[in-house]
């Protein structure tokens, strides 16, 4: 590229320019839609951002987020049964080793 000044525009050519492209009007009740939004937002206040369970809550209650939780749900709950039922049986299952090692051992 060399360092050459542009051109300066021809005025009528820029005039013939800006006719060939005009810039499209507002559509109507423009600046009224506005200032309603304006006032809309000023009324708000600031911190009306929903609280996290609010929000979790609605988002679980739509039908198909609310079979993915439920099942998510059932899923935890059966492990967590699980899990507790295993810890049950070895437990019994030490104690009754020990009894029947040592007779004077009563389960706690």
């Amino acid at each position: 590229m060399t360092d050459q000044p542009t051109p300066s525009p021809d005025p009528a050519l820029a005039a013939l320019l800006r006719r060939a492209r005009p810039a499209p009007g507002l559509p109507p009740r423009f600046q009224e839609r506005v200032w309603r939004r304006l006032e809309t937002a000023r009324a708000t206040p600031e911190n009306a951002a929903p609280h996290w369970l609010e929000l979790l809550v609605s988002r679980m209650l739509r039908p198909r987020w609310l079979m993915a939780a439920s099942l998510a749900m059932v899923l935890v709950a059966a492990t967590a049964g699980a899990w507790q039922g295993v810890n049950h049986a070895r437990l019994d299952a030490q104690h009754r080793y020990l009894a029947s090692v040592n007779p004077d051992f009563s389960q706690p």
